[in-house]
């Protein structure tokens, strides 16, 4: 692991930088109109961030099937009903099942949706003795009563706080999650989970460029838009997807490479998700890079105490989803995940938003602690330290109710 003794937490000693400009290409070509951004920028931005940070994801992993393996129709006090679906796959005689846990509300047709990946197992969202536990492989945690990388009963219901499923259903909306375990265990080993499905012969990790934990964990949400495409009680078109830390990082890249999706949010992502990495402040491309090889793709790597060289930074991320709308969360404690540098990505995307006529962030002036700003890019710092907490959720939802629940402000998916 990465010591956090040098670390920057001090203003004064971020280093100038140039922000890359969003309407400049590679080669100098001025961007002027939505569709040079569309066909020209947008493209070359995305490719950059799958062949150096990300990596690609492969294009022959498609479901083979999937099954309703759990219903249960009087939940939380009569309010949802459950469904859990297993969603399979298989490759080079190889095969791997990952499962969906959804509640949607009863009083609600065709329900848009919060997808995201939970931690520490479906069952620790809820505490629902229905919910089905994981065999797969989970970081160790005795709070959660998590030993010799088991999931057990102890941890049911653990992170109710985290997740605010009641809330959620009572605002009118669906909740999907997903055990990141069950896609891509968090280790650095590509032996399993769903990366040894797309190897080529004699082939034991991935390439330079290709997939890491992140890409992987990203074509998982993209999967389960799959299925919640073919759910009639549910309204594809307003998927929301969500994440916390590196699931933050997730969804922000579930959400560039998948136009379907109608918005993303990003909770105390920081480095490799919101936080501008040219400000080397918290952690670092060098410190990610150490601690977690897993995540990112090789080529990534080149990076290391090499900021300046970039010539994209995470704004750049940030615009990849417009003019979908998307949510930066910060929380004041957490300085290891940059407040600052998430609130400016989404400052610096602003104008491929304005391109579009969309509200983003017009002022570099972080707002005020639990003061948050709703536009279609939308940011909020709160008390507190790295973690999910109601006051997150309860901002979520409203922004979600301007921006996506509306049918004025309704996105049209696209494959």
């Amino acid at each position: 692991m990465f010591s956090q003794q040098n670390v920057n937490y001090d203003e004064s000693k971020v280093p100038d930088f140039e922000i890359p400009d969003l309407f400049t290409t590679f080669d100098g070509k001025k961007i002027r109109n939505i569709k040079e951004w569309e066909t020209i920028r947008r493209i070359e931005l995305t490719n950059f961030f799958i062949n150096n940070v990300y990596g690609k994801i492969p294009e022959n992993l498609n479901i083979k099937s999937w099954k309703i393996v759990e219903e249960g129709t009087g939940e939380i006090n009569g309010k949802a009903r459950r469904k859990q679906i297993d969603i399979h796959y298989e490759n080079n005689g190889k095969k791997l099942t990952f499962n969906i846990l959804l509640y949607l509300p009863n009083n609600i047709k065709k329900a848009p949706i919060f997808l995201g990946f939970n931690f520490y197992g479906n069952h620790v969202v809820f505490n629902d003795p229905n919910i089905l536990i994981s065999n797969a492989w989970a970081r160790n945690n005795e709070t959660y009563g998590i030993v010799n990388h088991k999931l057990s009963e102890i941890s049911r219901g653990a992170q109710e706080i985290n997740w605010q499923v009641e809330k959620i259903i009572d605002a009118g909306y669906g909740i999907a999650t997903i055990f990141y375990g069950e896609v891509d265990p968090d280790r650095n080993d590509f032996s399993d989970g769903i990366h040894p499905l797309s190897y080529s012969e004699n082939q034991n990790k991935p390439l330079e460029n290709e997939w890491g934990a992140i890409s992987a964990w990203a074509w998982g949400l993209t999967k389960a838009m799959d299925y919640l495409e073919k759910d009639k009680d549910v309204d594809a078109s307003k998927v929301i997807v969500f994440g916390h830390s590196r699931l933050g990082k997730t969804a922000l890249w579930a959400g560039a490479i998948d136009k379907r999706i109608a918005g993303a949010i990003s909770n105390n992502s920081g480095c490799g998700g919101a936080a501008l990495s040219k400000r080397k402040f918290g952690e670092t491309i060098k410190s990610i890079n150490t601690s977690f090889p897993h995540w990112f793709c090789d080529n990534f790597s080149l990076y290391n105490d090499n900021e300046e060289a970039l010539p994209v930074d995470q704004h750049s991320l940030i615009a990849l989803l417009a003019p979908r709308p998307v949510y930066i969360a910060s929380a004041y404690e957490d300085k290891w995940a940059d407040p600052k540098g998430e609130f400016l990505s989404g400052y610096y995307a602003t104008p491929i938003y304005k391109l579009y006529g969309k509200t983003g962030i017009d002022s570099k002036e972080m707002p005020d602690v639990n003061q948050p700003i709703y536009n279609c890019v939308a940011y909020h710092i709160r008390d507190g330290k790295h973690a999910v907490l109601e006051y997150d959720w309860e901002q979520y939802i409203q922004w979600a109710n301007i921006h996506i629940k509306s049918e004025k402000n309704k996105i049209k998916p696209k494959p």
